[in-house]
């Protein structure tokens, strides 16, 4: 049974990563789905993936960083489609640096995108959705927001915030027949993780009690989980998929 069927879905940072695998299964699963990402050629190859496998998919250049920007790709997809049914904020970036080494421009990234993006992100999207009386939220977090990180100060400033900016929304927009929740992944073997040495992949793994990274469909499926009526008594949770790391 496709659990997305005709529902619309944004999902940011959908080029490639865990926003590609979720972009991907949501297709599957019956989406229209549009990808938000900075990268085009990887979000075009996306897309091209999504509809040669017979689904509904389109890529839009938008900095979520940039409120404008945001504002106007909403009104584009209401325009277009009507609604937004699932919104899925997924891009993030890292600018690692300890805190005696960190720049006010490596902070200002990351806070720019991973915190204030999906501020943004949501403002826009958020009336669309009280209007249809429906929506699904996802926000995607860290398991670094729950114990820190040497050396990313910022990245887990913005994972943490998203946290309590996901238990605040669940609150304001439940009402509203919008649940909001958050993922907060461990380990995951995407492509920029796969590349790092050898020794230190074995020793993320040695951290997990399953032994082993995440796949990004592992990832993947809660977000369709969190997005689909499975979970439509499920609001303000953050859920951990982390092979155990926080236990």
């Amino acid at each position: 049974m496709k659990k997305l069927e005709n529902k619309i879905a944004i999902v940011t940072g959908g080029a490639d990563g865990l926003g590609k695998a979720g972009a991907v299964l949501f297709a599957e699963h019956g989406a229209q789905v549009i990808i938000w990402d900075l990268n085009e050629e990887k979000g075009n190859e996306t897309v091209e993936l999504i509809i040669g496998e017979g689904g509904k998919a389109a890529f839009m250049k938008v900095n979520t960083a940039n409120f404008e920007e945001v504002e106007s790709a909403v009104k584009e997809i209401i325009s277009t489609y009507q609604r937004i049914d699932i919104l899925i904020n997924n891009a993030g970036i890292t600018r690692d640096a300890t805190l005696m080494k960190m720049t006010h421009e490596q902070w200002d990234q990351v806070i720019d995108v991973n915190l204030t993006g999906v501020f943004n992100c949501t403002k826009c999207v958020a009336p669309h959705m009280v209007a249809n009386q429906y929506g699904r939220i996802v926000n995607t977090s860290s398991v670094v927001a729950l114990y820190g990180n040497f050396g990313q100060t910022n990245y887990v400033a913005t994972k943490a915030g998203l946290i309590g900016m996901t238990k605040t929304w669940a609150r304001e927009l439940g009402r509203k027949g919008i649940n909001v929740n958050a993922v907060a992944p461990g380990f995951i073997a995407t492509e920029m993780v796969m590349k790092m040495p050898e020794n230190v992949l074995d020793g993320m793994k040695s951290r997990v009690p399953l032994q082993r990274l995440g796949k990004p469909e592992e990832i993947a499926n809660v977000y369709l989980f969190l997005a689909s009526a499975d979970s439509s008594y499920v609001n303000g949770a953050i859920i951990s998929a982390d092979g155990g790391m926080t236990i």
